[in-house]
């Protein structure tokens, strides 16, 4: 779905943990996430640290979807 919302003009950026599968179905910006089960938080972690790893992660979702790219990216986090 990635590949057909960006062949019609629109940037995407694909936020995941399995990163093989995403660039193996074509995404083109593809920022890590943290588990299957939770990919931008932690239950077990603290709401500021959760709040935190979000905040960090959609940040760098939005920088990514502003950078232009010839090929497959994908954007470091912090741990």
């Amino acid at each position: 779905m990635v590949k057909e919302i960006e062949r019609a003009g629109f940037p995407v950026v694909q936020m995941c943990n399995l990163i093989p599968v995403a660039t193996t179905v074509g995404s083109n910006r593809i920022v890590p996430t943290i588990s299957i089960p939770y990919p931008l938080g932690n239950p077990a972690d603290s709401k500021e640290h959760q709040w935190k790893l979000r905040y960090h992660r959609v940040g760098v979702a939005l920088d990514a979807l502003a950078t232009d790219i010839e090929e497959q990216t994908v954007f470091k986090v912090k741990i």
